[in-house]
């Protein structure tokens, strides 16, 4: 599939995406503390003026946390959308501070040798992260370890402002690669001995496969499974984990600037840009090969993974995402849930009898919102 082309004039696209790079200007003037307060504040905001989306988080976030309280789901909710406003800043600042002098200065290496060993092997390499954390900076963290690395994304519909980002990122070693035509362009890129990096926590749509979320079948792309089949590739699943605000920096063999050097921590004690990049999952043929079904393993196993990455930060996720909007054909055609798909389930080591039961159970629920049309 090749990239749609914008039906808008290149002149007026130019003028957009001049405008867009204008705005980042602000940030860049107040410095990097005041920038994150003020994205903070308009965080708060935000919501009252896209309540549906709001309203669709905190649903999203009692579905996952059933236990939470209202309270405590509103609180995280309004989190989140403070998270992805503090990330407009420091994707600006990102090219400055991310340098090959600066950047463990930010980034904190958590115990990632053994995904150093994957990126060492002549074995292809794919990294998986998702809408958590900051996972730009997972590609850089990579590149300026000296492995560049290919990361796939979608094009920005503003082609002058595209062209703009993909330069700027290949300045730090990190190719971006559309997902448009990605299923035929990154077998050889992973064939050149290059790590790949995917956010693969988009749906996958109707014909997706459908793998445990928080315990409920959710649609995850079959691609990056398929892709890993046909080149026998290590995936390594990680995340750019946001330190919170007085949380000490983890122990790791690249240790990095401590919170309290001047000019890294806030003065008014709100977080600066300080990330942890930390492991979460790592594994490969020898775990998936003899398996009765490979593709739905690896699938359910790297999407267990971003659950897990998830649970680290809830706060740093994008609750707003229509997360299980595409169903099962089962859900949809009311009809009962596979023996197959619960056998598929209950093969997988991490699933107790108890955890199968539980999915099939809110398979039929969310059947039940499908047929009533209340299911978003």
């Amino acid at each position: 599939m090749s990239r749609p082309r914008s039906k808008t004039p290149l002149w007026i696209q130019s003028a957009l995406a001049g405008a867009i790079r204008a705005g980042m200007t602000p940030p860049l003037v107040m410095g990097l503390e005041p920038a994150l307060a003020a994205a903070r504040g308009l965080a708060r905001i935000y919501p009252t003026l896209q309540r549906s989306r709001f309203e669709r988080a905190t649903r999203n976030l009692r579905d996952a946390y059933p236990d939470w309280d209202e309270s405590k789901v509103h609180d995280y909710a309004l989190r989140s959308y403070a998270h992805v406003f503090q990330l407009g800043v420091e994707l600006a600042y990102a090219p400055r501070l991310i340098t090959e002098d600066g950047f463990l200065k930010h980034l904190i290496l958590s115990d990632i040798r053994p995904s150093l060993t994957a990126l060492l092997s002549t074995r292809p390499c794919i990294l998986i992260s998702a809408h958590v954390g900051n996972w730009e900076l997972i590609g850089y963290s990579i590149s300026m370890l000296g492995f560049p690395m290919h990361a796939v994304y979608r094009p920005l519909d503003l082609e002058p402002f595209d062209r703009w980002v993909r330069e700027t990122r290949a300045r730090r070693g990190l190719g971006l690669v559309s997902k448009f035509g990605a299923v035929k362009a990154l077998p050889p890129v992973l064939a050149a001995g290059y790590p790949v990096g995917l956010v693969a926590d988009q749906s996958g749509g109707d014909r997706g496969i459908f793998a445990p979320f928080f315990g409920r079948l959710t649609s995850t792309y079959k691609s990056i499974g398929l892709l890993a089949l046909q080149t026998g590739a290590t995936l390594v699943c990680g995340m750019a984990r946001r330190l919170r605000e007085g949380e000490p920096f983890p122990e790791g063999p690249w240790q990095g600037t401590h919170a309290s050097d001047a000019g890294y921590a806030a003065r008014d004690g709100s977080p600066s840009l300080r990330y942890a990049v930390e492991l979460v999952d790592q594994f490969g043929p020898e775990d998936w090969t003899g398996r009765p079904d490979p593709l739905f393993y690896l699938t359910a196993r790297y999407r267990r993974a971003i659950e897990m990455m998830v649970r680290a930060a809830p706060e740093q996720y994008f609750w707003m995402h229509r997360i299980w909007r595409s169903r099962p054909a089962h859900e949809r055609l009311g009809k009962p849930f596979p023996p197959g798909l619960r056998e598929k389930l209950a093969a997988l080591p991490w699933m107790t009898s108890g955890d199968v039961e539980a999915v099939v159970e809110r398979s039929a629920r969310d059947a039940a919102e499908v047929r009533a049309g209340r299911l978003s």
